[in-house]
């Protein structure tokens, strides 16, 4: 048997069971990579990679209905540390912001006293990280300070709000889905309340229209009942109410602004998504549910590439993925080309079984990956879905006719050299290539491969089912059994099973289906075997089935254990087993006990019919094992003797005696001795009859008379010399059986249920139960320690009750959880390091701040002395040996992929910055790689090219490649030009095909006249009908249009009349005459004067040439680096993708991201786009001088020479700071600078 230590200390922790049904909305997955999910009052913290809660959050007293992790979007350092913040909003209406690993809250906030409808941290300026916007039914938005508490604002609406959503590409705008329709609002902001009360849009409801209704035609070739649907649902979005007749109420189940391309949004309703393009107000696509299929509860939608996650009543997850508009041969049709945006099924998990009790609430989906999903049960279960990548051609399946998914060239941002390794399932955007666009050419490069996804199911937590409960706790721990001791607890269930949880690590250790009904008590016989006894309902004569089970657990073994007995008999009221397990008592209802032998299974004495009905019942402690042990050992020793002294009655004797001495000691062993043993018991009169029982013999004992102040007796207790009787009236009367004392304590709380004394030797505590709470009791002081009481300190009601350990207690509740608290009661949370969890856990969050930083910093900087390591032990690194053991249980939690990833010396500077980032979840380390990979790169690429060209080299093979690698165009303003000027074109196109109101077209022939399609926008003025107020105005205008020369008289007209109308408030009539005579750089300059700063800078992305567009972008970083806006991080963005990296290094080190600066100097020097000369060395220095020092600070003394060794004058003092008193520098940390030294001048 494998040896393993006892932990002696039980953590105090919470089982849980199913969930109430308004914990259906309270989950959340976090960029920290945990799962918190309400139950109950409680929530529980889950991981979702070892599928293992590992912490219980309790304080909240009502049912707990949103949560939500605080988002990781800031540089982590010593000040801004990685931490666990969950903020959790009750029914009640208070919200709590918890630090997670202690298991503390940060704050509690009380506004009003209805549950919160919707909780959101806000994460996109630099300020501050603690705003908590809420949702205070019925109508107020209230944005709090989530660190200290405080109200910032508050603002109320006309109607009752739902939820809200942010757009995640312009913080200033959010919508809100109110029970009439949306309200947008543009002007958001932490300083201060929204002014306005937004835009009211109101939602005409898709099953007004009639393409539900109507049965389809048997005609061959119809058109999908989406199309259809499509056809009729043409606007959906109004700004009138709708008349009374069409006001349907609003079924819209939820809105999301789609993170993976701006201005868009879905709307969802239980059969159909409907995805709408705001800047026209417009459906430009729908996925609708045939009419067999099976309504939509929730979707999410993806950052990374454009695909939505759903989730059906069936508990099915659907992931679709945008089909690519790019035009194939195929369709020949041209209507079929561009009609919308269609997103395609390319996979779906397994339904879950539905019934009364069992039904999906909640998705939630990895938000750094985007490729794995946690499906919420209302049981309690958690069922974790991975999407997996198959490379190969799918079965020939005609009638699918999908194009093919193709998997991305690169890994982590960088193309894939060909030895390198690398995981395919990493993230979403590593599985699955872009989704392409009309007009891209697609490059058939030979390394592009096909897949196809799908889902694999890769941890299941099931919770505790249905209560009621009966729960009983293995026999204690002692000397004798400390070897081999595991503390299980054994549930009975109401469907007749018993589950056996181990409470070291809080996992079920067995689940055994032993009865037929509900299991109404538990007693152990030994360490490994219980019995457990189940009544049926009563028949019309109230005689039931009765069962009593004996289970061995180690082999799962279980029989009946009174044989045939059982059938047609009164109920057994409760069974008992002795101290030393010899005997076992059983009550029934209306019949006279059963006295049996659990070591044979026998019956001993059933007891005659005039025996006294039994209301209570207990095993006294003492026996006389000990002096029949003391006289058999006498007598083998008399044996013994009598051997020596008749030596000469010879041989046989002898033979004799050695057999009977074999007998002895086997009978020993098997415990074949019967000890004396007593029982005492009340009846219905209160009278104490005392019983001994002796192997076979049974004798009855002396008799107490009853105690007159006691009512009926309803439970005993004995313990030493302490005798506890409890009444139905609540009265405790404590006997001191020594002292022949007794004293009688009204607790006036009603029936006393149960009472327990504690294990352990002269521990005379003792837990009771009654209808409404428990109390501890202490015997020898006869005085109360603690209570609970449902309603005060709680809002569960108890249901049964144990010791677990001498100082700790467990409760059974009917909220479904079973609690292990401290003797004091208080249902607290844990703190998470002192857990023993049977899988290690990956989540630097849960190392103390420096050690996670040190965590980050090993990753980052292999190899260490040239060796590619992930044993933290084996590099230079002063720090107490526990956080270095905690470290190395992080590095080996780390799967053998991922290790093997980060040991290949394959793996560029880069791409390893980008892995380390998301490993560790950080929103915005995440952002700032990706996006300085991908221009580190192309400029590189493109500096190269210039030079080969300038040499009169022909273009590399490298070059062609290149132009299909541009970044996601969830990244926005930060495309490539050329791309994005393609993406804004197509989506053009898809505007124009919806249009359904002369709004639209107006809308539609603007947007074309500033993307310079003048023959397209012409063909839209001259649409506009005569009787239209505006037609003289739009004909003119086409005619303006066509007409425009280049000479120099109509020019310099034009720009007036555009200078004249912008100063009259009419900017964008302005605008559209400057980029009609091709002044687009004058046209941005006046909307940034104007403040429309966005606007600016997409109206650069797709007119300007790169070095005019790039000075409009360069004033919008600066304005971003004000004070008053305050988003450096974005203005880092901007920079880094106009390839200004001298810039951003400094910025990066202004900032004091030391590391990221330093990191980021070191890639521009490998790529060749930096170059160290005079003027750059002070940056250079400056960065590596110091992330040395921080190294230092963190206690890795290797990494802070090797970097002080290439910081110039300063590093070398600092080199000598490191390494006093030892004798100079070591030889290895030379050597690393000479190589690096060696990388640069490639």
């Amino acid at each position: 048997m494998i040896p393993y230590t006892v932990n002696i200390k039980l953590a105090a922790r919470t089982l849980t069971g199913t969930l109430n049904l308004q914990n259906k909305t309270a989950v959340d997955w976090g960029w920290q990579g945990l799962i918190a999910q309400g139950c109950h009052s409680s929530i529980l913290i889950i991981d979702p990679k070892t599928a293992q809660t590992i912490q219980v959050l309790e304080r909240h007293k009502a049912n707990v209905v949103k949560v939500k992790w605080s988002r990781e979007n800031y540089y982590h350092n010593l000040s801004s540390p990685y931490c666990l913040r969950l903020a959790s909003g009750d029914a009640s209406g208070k919200i709590i912001v918890w630090d997670v690993v202690s298991g503390t809250a940060h704050c509690e906030i009380q506004e009003h006293s209805k549950p919160i409808q919707d909780l959101e941290w806000l994460w996109n300026q630099d300020a501050s990280r603690d705003l908590l916007l809420a949702v205070h039914p019925p109508n107020y938005i209230v944005l709090w300070n989530g660190d200290t508490g405080t109200k910032l604002w508050k603002k109320s609406y006309a109607e009752n709000i739902l939820s809200f959503s942010f757009d995640p590409f312009d913080p200033s705008n959010m919508a809100l889905l109110t029970s009439e329709g949306i309200v947008f609002i543009t002007d958001f902001s932490f300083s201060k309340p929204p002014g306005s009360t937004g835009k009211k849009v109101y939602i005409a409801s898709p099953h007004a229209s009639p393409a539900h209704t109507k049965p389809a035609p048997a005609t061959a070739p119809v058109p999908t009942g989406a199309k259809k649907a499509l056809n009729k649902v043409k606007v959906l979005i109004t700004n009138e109410k709708p008349t009374a007749e069409a006001v349907t109420l609003n079924d819209c189940l939820q809105l999301s602004y789609l993170p993976s391309k701006r201005n868009h949004m879905l709307l969802l309703y239980p059969r159909e998504i409907l995805i709408l393009d705001l800047e026209l107000s417009q459906t430009v696509g729908v996925v609708a549910i045939e009419r067999s299929g099976v309504p939509f509860i929730q979707v999410i939608p993806c950052a990374q590439r454009d695909a939505l996650y759903c989730l059906h009543e069936n508990g099915c997850i659907t992931l679709r993925v945008c089909r690519s508009t790019t035009t194939t041969e195929e369709a020949a049709d041209p209507e079929q080309s561009v009609q919308e945006l269609v997103y395609d099924l390319r996979s779906q998990c397994d339904a879950i079984r539905i019934t009364k009790t069992v039904r999906p609430y909640r998705m939630v989906i990895c938000p750094v990956n985007e490729n794995s999903a946690g499906l919420m049960v209302s049981d309690g279960r958690v069922m974790m879905w991975e999407l997996k990548a198959h490379t190969g051609k799918a079965a020939a399946n005609p009638s699918a006719g999908l194009s093919p998914l193709y998997s991305p060239v690169s890994f982590c941002g960088a193309p894939l050299g060909p030895n390198q390794k690398s995981i395919q399932d990493l993230s979403l955007n590593s599985m699955i290539g872009q989704t392409m666009i009309a007009g891209e050419a697609f490059p058939p490069s030979s390394n592009q491969q096909e897949v196809q996804l799908k889902f694999l199911l890769t941890g299941l937590l099931s919770g505790l089912p249905l209560p009621p409960f009966a729960i009983r706790m293995c026999p204690p721990l002692t000397t004798k059994n400390i070897n081999h001791y595991q503390p299980l607890l054994a549930v009975g269930t109401s469907n007749g099973s018993v589950l056996v949880y181990n409470l070291t690590s809080g996992l079920l250790h067995k689940e055994l289906s032993v009865h037929s009904c509900e299991v109404r008590g538990i007693e152990w016989v030994s360490l490994t075997s219980f019995l457990s006894f189940a009544t049926s309902a009563p028949n019309n004569m109230g005689l039931v089935r009765n069962e009593l089970q004996h289970v061995d657990l180690p082999t799962g073994r279980c029989f009946a254990f009174r044989g045939e007995r059982g059938n047609d008999e009164p109920p057994i009221e409760m069974i008992k087993v002795s101290h030393l397990k010899q005997y076992l008592v059983v009550v029934f209802r209306d019949k006279p006990l059963e006295l049996w032998d659990t070591r044979t299974g026998t019956l001993l004495r059933e007891m005659a019919k005039n025996f006294p009905t039994v209301t209570a019942l207990e095993w006294s402690p003492s026996h006389n094992l000990k002096s029949l042990k003391k006289k058999q050992m006498a007598a083998r020793e008399a044996m013994a003797r009598q051997t020596v002294s008749d030596a000469e009655q010879c041989s046989v004797e002898s033979s004799v005696i050695s057999l009977l001495q074999d007998a002895e000691s086997k009978s020993e062993t098997s415990q074949a001795i019967s000890a004396r043993e007593h029982f005492v018991f009340t009846d219905t009169d209160g009278q104490v009859y005392h019983i001994t029982v002796e192997g076979n013999t049974v004798k009855d004992g002396a008799r107490i008379p009853p105690d007159g102040s006691m009512g009926s007796i309803a439970c005993i207790a004995w313990k030493g010399d302490t005798l506890v009787l409890g009444d139905v009236d609540g009265n405790l009367n404590f006997w001191d059986l020594k002292a022949r004392l007794s004293r009688g304590i009204p607790t006036h709380r009603g029936w006393v249920k149960k009472i327990r004394f504690a294990p352990g030797k002269g521990n005379q505590k003792l837990l009771v139960m009654y209808t409404d709470g428990a109390e501890v009791w202490d015997t020898k002081e006869v005085q109360m320690v603690s209570s609970t009481r449902v309603g005060r300190n709680v809002n569960y009601r108890i249901l049964d009750i144990d010791w677990c350990t001498s100082d700790k207690v467990v409760l059974a509740s009917d909220d479904g959880c079973i609690r292990v608290l401290e003797m004091a009661m208080k249902s607290a949370s844990y703190r998470m390091d002192e857990q023993d969890l049977t899988d290690p856990v990956w989540c630097p969050y849960l190392l103390v701040p420096r050690a996670a930083l040190t965590l980050k910093a090993f990753l980052l900087l292999q190899p260490w002395s040239g060796t590619f390591t992930m044993d933290i032990t084996q590099v230079d690194y002063n720090e107490k040996e526990e956080i270095k053991g905690l470290i190395q249980e992080q590095l080996n939690s780390l799967s053998n992929d991922m290790k093997s990833v980060l040991l290949d010396p394959e793996l560029s500077l880069l791409q390893r910055c980008l892995l380390v980032s998301r490993l560790f979840g950080d929103e915005s380390d995440l952002h700032f790689w990706t996006v300085a990979s991908h221009y580190l790169q192309s400029f590189a690429q493109a500096r190269q090219l210039s030079v080969s060209t300038a040499e009169g080299q022909v273009q590399g093979e490298g070059t062609l490649t290149s132009a299909h690698n541009h970044l996601d165009i969830c990244n926005d303003i930060l495309c490539e030009s050329s791309y994005f000027q393609k993406f804004q074109l197509d989506r053009v196109h898809l505007q124009e095909v919806k249009r359904s109101s002369y709004e639209h077209t107006k809308k539609c022939a603007d947007q074309l006249l500033l993307l310079g399609q003048t023959d397209r926008a012409v063909q839209l003025l001259l649409e506009t009908s005569a009787d239209n107020s505006s037609y003289y105005c739009d004909s003119l205008k086409a005619c303006l249009v066509t007409t425009i020369t280049s000479s120099g008289p109509s020019q310099s007209t034009i720009k007036l009349v555009a200078t004249n109308m912008i100063a009259n408030g009419k900017l964008a009539e302005g605008v559209q005459l400057l980029c009609l005579i091709d002044k687009a750089a004058d046209a941005c300059r006046y909307l940034q004067t104007y403040g429309e700063w966005n606007r600016a800078a997409w109206l650069a992305k797709v007119r300007l040439s790169p070095a005019e567009g790039s000075d409009v972008l360069k004033r919008w970083a600066e304005q971003l680096c004000s004070p008053q806006v305050n988003q450096k991080s974005k203005a880092i963005l901007v920079l880094l993708s106009l390839g200004c990296f001298y810039k951003v290094g400094e910025m990066l080190h202004s900032m004091r991201y030391f590391d990221r600066a330093a990191l980021f100097v070191e890639a521009c020097l490998k790529y060749g786009v930096m170059e160290a000369n005079d003027s750059s060395n002070k940056l250079i220095e400056a960065a590596f001088l110091d992330y040395a020092r921080l190294l230092r600070s963190l206690g890795l003394r290797e990494g802070a020479a090797l970097w002080a060794s290439r910081a110039g004058s300063a590093g070398e003092l600092l080199m000598e700071e490191l390494f006093q008193g030892e004798g100079g520098v070591p030889e290895a940390i030379i050597g690393e600078e000479v190589k690096s030294g060696q990388e640069n001048t490639e």
